[in-house]
């Protein structure tokens, strides 16, 4: 069940956001924060959140997996394809 969240966020944040999810298609802002808070508590227990440090709590979910990508061609792909 999905539940609505109301996020008081920097103005230039949400705008660096926006466009990262606009490079990512098929991505939406809310997933992008849902999928954040996942990878934050995934496989985590009370004692282990006191162990991570800000910064590898702030790192956890945003690397891609898989060899080989190409993000200067995922991109001219990807205004390829909606400019047509």
């Amino acid at each position: 069940m999905d539940t609505k969240l109301t996020l008081k966020l920097n103005a230039h944040a949400i705008g660096r956001a926006k466009r990262y999810t606009h490079l990512h298609r098929g991505s939406s802002l809310s997933k992008l924060v849902e999928n954040y808070f996942n990878s934050l508590t995934k496989n985590q227990t009370k004692d282990t959140f006191s162990k991570l440090t800000p910064i590898v709590s702030g790192l956890a979910g945003i690397a891609k997996k898989g060899k080989g990508l190409n993000s200067k061609k995922d991109y001219t792909e990807y205004l390829i394809e909606k400019y047509q």
